[in-house]
Parts: C-alpha cells; sequence; structure tokens
C-alpha cells in the first residue's frame, strides 16, 4: 500500500460526507444512533471539545473518519475495572467501501495511536468494538492490543 494516509482535522464541511457514511449499511451495523454522531461533530467546537475528530485521507481523498479521547472525559461507563487515569479511546470508520479490506484501518488506527503517545499522560487506549465486528477486533490485534476477557475490551498499554 503505497498511499499516503492522513489524519486531517474535521472540518464544517466534512458533515455531509460524514452524514452519509453514517447511513451506509455496513458502517450503520456498528455506529448506531447516527443523530448522536451527527451531534457530536457538530458540537466539536463546544460540547464536545474534548474529542479529536479527524477525517482520514487517502492521496487527497475522504475515505474514513476516527477520533480519540480521554476516556474520562466521556461519561462512559464499559471500562469494566481498567484503570481510568491515563486511558484513552478511539473510534474508526472507513466509509468509503472502495477502500475496505486493503489495511487502511491497520493505518488509520497507528496513526491514532501515535497520536495519544503524544499526550502527556497517556498510559494505554481502550477499545470496545462489538464481538461479532471481527474485522475491527483482529484489526486491533494486529495493531498490538490484546483482549481482556475480563472486561471485554481491547487495550493497549502505552
Amino acid at each position: 500500500m503505497n498511499q499516503t494516509i492522513i489524519l486531517r482535522e474535521f472540518c464544517d464541511e466534512d458533515v455531509p460526507l460524514f452524514k452519509k457514511w453514517l447511513y451506509l449499511t455496513h458502517i450503520a451495523e456498528w455506529y448506531h444512533d447516527p443523530l448522536d454522531w451527527i451531534d457530536e461533530v457538530e458540537k466539536r467546537n463546544s460540547d464536545y471539545i474534548w474529542l479529536h475528530h479527524f477525517i482520514v485521507d487517502v492521496d487527497g481523498k475522504p475515505i474514513g473518519f476516527c477520533q480519540y479521547y480521554e476516556y474520562c472525559n466521556s461519561g462512559e461507563d464499559w471500562h469494566g475495572n481498567a484503570e481510568i487515569e491515563g486511558t484513552y479511546s478511539i473510534d474508526y470508520m472507513i466509509g468509503d467501501t472502495s477502500y475496505l479490506k486493503k489495511g487502511h484501518g491497520k493505518a488509520i488506527i497507528k496513526q491514532l495511536i501515535e497520536m495519544i503517545k503524544s499526550c502527556e499522560n497517556a498510559k494505554r487506549i481502550i477499545v470496545q468494538p462489538e464481538p461479532e465486528n471481527k474485522p475491527s477486533c483482529n484489526t486491533l490485534l494486529s495493531c498490538g492490543f490484546y483482549f481482556d476477557e475480563t472486561n471485554g475490551i481491547y487495550i493497549m498499554n502505552l
């Protein structure tokens, strides 16, 4: 894969494409409640300023979306007994179906890991894809995450 993959900051012009992706079958299966996701990106500079949203560009073409965030800011509680301090989480999707199954997911995750590693307090990343989402689960494992069976989450210690 000799393509340049860049995670660029999400901007207002990206909202229509993001909305379109959320309703595609291969995305809607895992990204439930599209209106919540849309609200999040539309309020990314206010209510959701603690989230870091990106559009994935391949050779200048937008093909997907990703984000990372400090878990303690999310109000989520799916971490089980995993330590919260210094914990981050990620979300990612490839919206353009012609870019699926070509290693782009792994490249996205690796870039998100590097971004999180640059955060002063980062100690670990946790992710909880649905167990049926085998491509995502396998991609996380190939990026160095391990599955914590007790908590039902994928973890990477930094």
